[in-house]
């Protein structure tokens, strides 16, 4: 029994024993393990663990879409493929083919022969099999191969060559080519230099980058398996964690069929006058909407690299000139508005005037007239304008112009818009108020130009103008854009009056007397208000006006009796000794007699009465 109880007792000593020699054994094991990883395996795990680990990049979304106000497509994105391959994997994996299999006859240089020219035959149109032997044999670990692939083509060489990876991409498709180029403006892929798996899509020129926020939509995020150091996505290792939310559209006010016509009249009458260039605006006389906007050059978004610099400003909204006559406006509604006058008060109008140290003449020699009030604008007198500027005084008359929105930006939305230029009134020297009235010594855009004359026919309100109507989400959803400011000009009592002043612009009365100085801008079976004007431009060289270039411009009112469309045209340094020349309103009338085709504009009820302009 007390043998028995010894054996017992010795038992679970024998058995802690053992115990005990297992775990040292293991422990050993594992510490010899552990020495022998670090002394002379640390390197190549260390490798293997740097040339593979998880990295989470963005997914492109699909950048939205820009469209006109009917729906027609101006700029969208294709899905494409970009093909790429991991240089380094690729070399070494072949390096290892032929050391293993020597007689295969294929190595790297071999491998990336058959795949040239297997790319180069499937995809003629976007490279060629040197520019791809060149690529495979750069130096470093990774190069991108050829993009705007399409989805179907990427599959089929990917397939049978799996060292190349394709890489999801859209192109940017303008299917108008130079069509509202200036408008649209352009957007490419951009790779981010601090990351080479993230590649983001982004508006450069015009409102492609102006509302490059809402068209370019949120990325998604996947997870992927990179290489060492360079990021580089190893093909087949993705996971998607959350999807791209696509762009939203972009909703323009304008009409392309609209903007195409008018284009190309502006284009077709720079020629014809030998213009330096030329710019022009049709807006919506109630809304202010912008149904086109043109520059006699644009630019070809599918070949953006030769595009001129002139192409690339949209001198419409970014270049301010001194408008010459066209600027009456102001004073004619000023005079109007403060009741200095009325449309057939007599007005004697001299040859000539002088304001300070400058005299002034009119564009034609003549002695002393009867001029009215109507036949002051409708005649463009510059002696006349000044004499009624005068009587509505420097600050009143200020501050409508500053009311019809000189010197400030008009706030259409286009990238580079200028406010032009009005001279602060605390530098108003002697001599300046007998430049301001009739258009020289300040600056404005054809937008700002089309604007005054906007307030006008909207009945003495000036709507701010807009060339985006709404943006619209994936699920169909519109936003429509801001609402426009409003700033209050005259009454519409004015308003009204200054039409009537404009009308007999173009007027075409029997005898000299009684003409406007634009009846060819009329349109037959309409009432068309406008005014003609031309102002020196200034020498770069001399600094001082020249006598041989101009700006000629002319806004319009299409139809006077009930506005709906408002045009304003400039013409830079035209060759006036031609008989288009020395005028914008044959342009005018092309113009507006196409908006009126178009939109079946309805006839005027009445013709416009004929005004007296110099009284007998």
């Amino acid at each position: 029994m007390r043998t028995r109880l010894r054996g017992v007792l010795r038992w679970p000593r024998n058995r802690y024993a053992t115990a005990a020699l297992i775990l040292v054994t293991v422990l050993s094991l594992a510490t010899l393990k552990l020495v022998y990883l670090q002394a002379f395996q640390a390197e190549a795990l260390s490798q293997r663990a740097e040339q593979q680990r998880e990295t989470i990049i963005d997914i492109p979304a699909k950048r939205g879409d820009i469209v006109d106000r009917n729906g027609t497509k101006l700029a969208f994105s294709v899905e494409t493929r970009t093909l790429q391959v991991n240089l380094r994997d690729m070399r070494q994996t072949w390096r290892e083919h032929a050391r293993e299999h020597p007689e295969s006859g294929m190595d790297f240089d071999a491998r990336v022969a058959e795949i040239s020219r297997y790319m180069a035959r499937k995809l003629p149109a976007l490279t060629t099999e040197q520019d791809l032997l060149d690529l495979f044999h750069t130096d470093g670990p990774f190069t991108f191969l050829v993009d705007d692939v399409p989805p179907s083509v990427a599959e089929t060489i990917t397939a049978k060559f799996p060292e190349i990876a394709a890489e999801k991409r859209a192109m940017r498709e303008y299917p108008g080519g130079r069509l509202a180029s200036n408008i649209v403006g352009y957007a490419n892929w951009r790779m981010d230099s601090s990351d080479r798996s993230k590649h983001n899509i982004h508006g450069l020129v015009g409102l492609e980058n102006a509302r490059d926020n809402a068209l370019v939509g949120r990325p998604g995020r996947m997870l992927v398996d990179t290489s060492s150091g360079d990021d580089i996505p190893i093909p087949g290792t993705t996971d998607e964690l959350r999807p791209a939310v696509p762009g939203s559209d972009l909703a323009l006010t304008i009409d392309s069929d609209v903007q195409y016509e008018l284009q190309r009249q502006l284009s077709d009458y720079v020629s014809r006058t030998n213009a330096n260039g030329g710019s022009a605006v049709i807006m919506d006389a109630k809304t202010g909407e912008v149904y086109a906007l043109a520059n006699d050059a644009t630019f070809d978004p599918d070949n953006i690299a030769a595009a001129s610099e002139k192409e690339m400003n949209n001198q419409a909204v970014t270049t301010p000139f001194e408008p010459g006559s066209v600027n009456k406006v102001i004073t004619a509604a000023a005079a109007l508005e403060y009741g200095v006058t009325t449309l057939r008060s007599r007005i004697m109008v001299p040859g000539q005037i002088t304001v300070a140290d400058r005299t002034i003449h009119d564009a034609w020699e003549h002695g002393t007239l009867p001029f009215t009030t109507t036949g002051v604008f409708a005649k463009s007198s510059n002696v006349g304008t000044l004499k009624l500027a005068k009587r509505v005084g420097e600050d009143r008359w200020l501050d409508v112009a500053k009311k019809f929105g000189l010197g400030e930006r008009a706030g259409i939305g286009l990238p580079g818009e200028s406010p032009g230029s009005v001279p602060p009134r605390n530098q108003w020297s002697g001599s300046t108020f007998g430049n301001l009235p009739i258009g020289q010594g300040l600056s404005m855009t054809v937008v700002q130009l089309a604007g005054m004359y906007q307030a006008i026919a909207n009945g003495g309100e000036r709507v701010e103008p807009r060339i985006v109507s709404a943006t619209v989400r994936d699920d169909g959803t519109r936003v429509p854009a801001p609402a426009p400011g409003r700033v209050r000009v005259v009454s519409e009592r004015t308003a009204d009056q200054v039409l009537r002043v404009l009308r007999a612009t173009t007027q075409d009365a029997p005898g000299y007397l009684n003409d406007g100085t634009a009846p060819p801008a009329a349109v037959e079976g309409y009432q068309v208000a406008g005014k003609t004007g031309t102002a020196q431009q200034i020498n770069p060289v001399t600094g001082a006006y020249s006598h041989s270039k101009f700006n000629i411009t002319f806004a319009g009112v299409l139809p006077a009796d009930d506005p709906r469309f408002v045009v304003a045209i400039r013409l830079d340094a035209p060759d006036t000794t031609l008989p288009l020349g020395h005028s914008a309103g044959p342009l005018f009338h092309d113009i507006a007699a196409y908006l009126a085709q178009r939109y079946q504009v309805p006839l005027s009820d009445k013709r416009a009465p004929v005004m007296p302009l110099i009284l007998d």
